[in-house]
């Protein structure tokens, strides 16, 4: 129960405790009980961190994860041909099994690159059976994970409040038809009922027009009185400035997704403005048949594309932005996001010995603009080991890959589609 990391460079995202060049972590009872240049803790376990970055685990905000099997096969299309791929096409015809093993898969993959909270914006919820089958798939992976019901039709209140009654406080959310899917007023009661339930709010929101509620999503929903620190906008891309103001003085976080919503067209992630308007914007990776499903991706793309517009973020930004303040964003940052003491032990061991980004000068610098899933060597959730030496734990993959493919073979085939990149969905 007692765990020392020991002789790491320590990357803590706690200002208190800043960065050691050389520290130790130890973890009692899944909970980081101590960090400092040097820790006496007789009789733990002691893991040899010497030639390791120990960092906070990655917290990704927005991710639909039941899409894993379709990896990589929607590189090249754009929203509308994502949108009718996977929603009017592929998505009807997966069945519960297809949705477990897309979500489990997908959670491990996450996991796998150092993704220790991940939400999961589910929106394949067409039947109660496949809520079930996602809720018991992150359930099945070791992860730390939130559970966002996604794009509730009318009516559904009650399937919403049945899939509250099976989880705790902090491991679901709800996701929102609007404002750029249905009316203001139906916006209105899903917010309604999710602040019944003690739910927090996600919502997509992305261009400036077409959508039921007006060009001005979020001054419209601000309006109502919809807009509160429980409430997360997911992209953001085409919002006026004074509507991002709204947000920050509403406390509202804002995901950003830089690889989807540069490769389909959403306009420039709205990262400078966010901050300039005082709010501080967390990362997801959206979907993985579009996009890698790594933080590291996020994070470089999202610093090469706004350093390139004003050259005002740091590394260290970027950083914060995968942990803490993803951490933050999910109502999660008083259990994890940085090493501080009583927080949970949601951590990584990186190879900061690797080629790729030895020597560690800047370890900020180092990760943000070298780093890549190779590097995560070890991979703690709540001080409980699920990666050792750059091996899962109690993972079989071979079995989960073969599975895996059959359902997307399945699926592709009752389609009618072809899923070697050849297939142009059209709008």
């Amino acid at each position: 129960m007692r765990t020392l990391l020991r002789g790491g460079l320590v990357v803590s995202l706690d200002p208190a405790v800043g960065d050691l060049p050389t520290g130790d972590v130890l973890i009692e009872d899944g909970r980081i009980a101590a960090v400092a240049a040097t820790v006496d803790a007789a009789g733990a376990e002691v893991v040899d961190a010497t030639g390791k970055i120990v960092m906070p685990g990655f917290v990704d905000t927005h991710r639909h994860t039941w899409q894993t099997a379709f990896r990589g096969v929607g590189a090249d299309w754009t929203f509308d041909q994502y949108r009718v791929a996977m929603h009017a096409v592929l998505g009807p015809r997966y069945r519960p099994e297809d949705v477990h093993l897309g979500n489990l898969l997908g959670r491990i993959e996450a996991l796998d690159s150092g993704v220790t909270t991940m939400l999961d914006w589910f929106h394949r919820a067409d039947r109660p059976e496949n809520a079930d089958a996602a809720i018991q798939a992150l359930r099945d992976a070791p992860g730390r994970s939130v559970f966002c019901y996604g794009a509730a039709e009318p009516g559904l209140a009650a399937e919403v409040r049945r899939v509250r009654a099976q989880l705790p406080d902090d491991a679901m959310a709800l996701g929102l038809r609007g404002p750029v899917l249905s009316t203001m007023d139906e916006t209105a009661a899903d917010v309604a009922l999710a602040r019944e339930l003690g739910l927090r709010v996600s919502v997509h929101v992305h261009g400036t027009t077409g959508w039921p509620t007006g060009p001005r999503p979020i001054a419209a929903m601000h309006e109502r009185g919809l807009l509160d620190d429980r409430t997360t906008v997911v992209h953001g891309n085409g919002l006026s400035d004074d509507q991002l103001a709204l947000m920050a003085a509403a406390g509202t976080s804002v995901s950003i997704s830089p690889d989807v919503e540069l490769k389909m067209g959403f306009d420039q992630p709205v990262t400078g403005r966010a901050l300039a308007a005082g709010i501080r914007p967390s990362l997801s990776v959206d979907d993985c048949p579009s996009a890698g499903g790594d933080m590291f991706s996020a994070m470089r793309t999202a610093f090469a594309v706004q350093r390139g517009l004003d050259g005002g973020l740091t590394a260290r930004d970027l950083l914060e932005f995968a942990t803490i303040e993803g951490a933050r964003a999910c109502g999660l940052d008083a259990r994890t996001g940085s090493i501080t003491v009583g927080k949970d032990a949601d951590l990584l061991l990186l190879d900061a010995e690797a080629p790729a980004i030895f020597p560690v000068g800047n370890p900020a610098g180092s990760i943000v603009a070298a780093g890549h899933p190779g590097l995560v060597d070890s991979v703690f959730v709540a001080g409980r080991p699920v990666k050792r030496a750059g091996r899962l734990l109690g993972v079989d993959l071979p079995a989960l890959r073969a599975r895996l493919l059959a359902s997307r073979d399945r699926i592709a085939a009752a389609a009618g589609v072809p899923v070697d990149g050849t297939w142009t969905p059209t709008p």
